[in-house]
Parts: structure tokens; C-alpha cells; sequence
């Protein structure tokens, strides 16, 4: 994919980003409704993906931007394909085994990311793509997020009734190798998100290797805390 590199400037609302192109101001879309401020500062350098869409009110979407020496990928909906194609293909070893593998399950009022299945269980999978680092942790959410708390309760609801449920989070920021909700940000997520544990509810956390020839999940989990940065804080193993 042929990509555009411009220098980021201002962020007049959650979706549209004005970046600077061989001189020239332009807007571009981004696809990402997270703060994202610790990453899209003046003057960072950003990539673009042109548009051919002559009705489109952008010519450009926000894909990429560099920090800490890596790009990061803002795309938070690509974070879903991701995590379904490496599932289809056995990449994540905790999701092999099953037969049936869809987007989105309707679910009561809610949209579960990916529904998998086989002869014995049925399991729901809600993804979350991750950029914030904080001292070389990653962390979610960025901004509060009402939409995230009630798809946990969502997953509270469907383990109770005998469902195997997971939150997987995708890092897309590959300086981030350790996973801790955001306390500070998002008290009710995080607290949620303990309370979904203690019912059964897994966690896995992976991270993306990002190139602009391509983004792959790398096939490892990674391990996460669910405390407030304290060290007898909830360990995966």
C-alpha cells in the first residue's frame, strides 16, 4: 500500500487531523476516537493513506505515526481484522480449535467483535486496540469509554451462562511488551474489567510488529497487571 508521509499539526476534533505535505495543508481523517496526545504532537511525523474517493470530505486517513523510533498504528478498527485473520490462520495458540469463526455477533443490544465455536463451546471474543505507553507500559483506555464498559458487562453475562468470553487486547504501539488497564484515566473500566476476571472472563494481551508494506500479530501473549501499579497487582502467567 502506497502511503503519503506528512507532518502532523493540529487535531481540531476526534476525527480530523490538519497535516502539512510537501508544504501544503491538508485534512485528513482519523480513524481512531482515543485522545491519542501523547501521540499526535506538533510536528510529529505522520503516514497517510490517499484517497481516490472523490465524494470523501478528506483526501487522506491517518494511519501511521512515529514515536519512541517505531510506528504506531491509529487504525483502531484494523486492530478486529488483526486479531480475526490471526485467529483463522492459528496464530494465537489460546484460539485454535475452533470450526466456526465470524465478525460481529449481535448480542442483546450489543456487537461482540468475533464469536468462534465448535461440538463443545461457544466463545466470545471483544477487542480493544491499545496505543497508550506509559513508562514502557501499555494501557486502555486513553479516555474514558462508556462503549468498553458495557461491553464487559456483556461478557460478565455471557460467561454466566456457560460461554467462554475474552478481552483481547492488541497493542499497536510495539514499544509496549506489559498490559495495565488505565486507572487514572478510566476508574469504571478498570474496576469493571477486574470484575470481569473474577468471573471467568479471560484476558489476552498480544502486540503487532507495524510496517507500511503491512501490520502481522506477533505470536506471543504478553503479560498483564490488572492493579493500580502496585506489585501484588493480578499477574497472567
Amino acid at each position: 500500500m502506497d502511503y503519503v508521509k506528512g507532518i502532523f499539526k493540529n487535531r481540531p476534533n476526534r476525527f480530523i487531523a490538519e497535516v502539512e505535505i510537501d508544504g501544503k495543508m491538508e485534512k485528513a481523517h482519523v480513524p481512531n476516537t482515543g485522545r491519542c496526545k501523547e501521540l499526535l504532537v506538533e510536528d510529529a511525523a505522520v503516514w497517510l493513506k490517499p484517497s481516490d474517493n472523490p465524494n470523501r470530505k478528506t483526501k487522506f486517513s491517518l494511519h501511521f505515526v512515529e514515536n519512541k523510533n517505531v510506528l504506531v498504528s491509529l487504525y483502531s478498527q484494523q486492530a478486529n481484522s488483526i486479531v480475526y485473520d490471526s485467529i483463522v490462520e492459528g496464530k494465537i495458540k489460546e484460539l485454535v480449535g475452533y470450526s466456526v469463526h465470524q465478525r460481529e455477533k449481535s448480542v442483546d443490544n450489543s456487537r461482540i467483535d468475533i464469536y468462534l465455536s465448535n461440538e463443545t463451546e461457544e466463545c466470545y471474543v471483544e477487542v480493544k486496540g491499545v496505543t497508550l505507553i506509559v513508562d514502557g507500559e501499555a494501557r486502555f483506555p486513553d479516555a474514558p469509554t462508556e462503549r468498553g464498559v458495557k461491553h464487559l458487562k456483556e461478557l460478565i453475562k455471557l460467561k454466566k451462562e456457560k460461554n467462554r468470553c475474552i478481552v483481547f487486547f492488541l497493542i499497536q504501539h510495539p514499544a509496549g511488551k506489559f498490559f495495565r488497564p488505565n486507572w487514572e484515566n478510566d476508574p469504571v473500566f478498570s474496576q469493571t474489567l477486574n470484575e470481569a476476571y473474577g468471573e471467568g472472563v479471560e484476558i489476552l494481551v498480544y502486540r503487532c510488529d507495524n510496517q507500511l508494506e503491512g501490520i502481522t500479530l506477533i505470536p506471543e501473549s504478553l503479560n498483564f497487571d490488572l492493579g493500580k501499579n502496585f506489585p501484588d497487582g493480578i499477574v497472567n502467567d
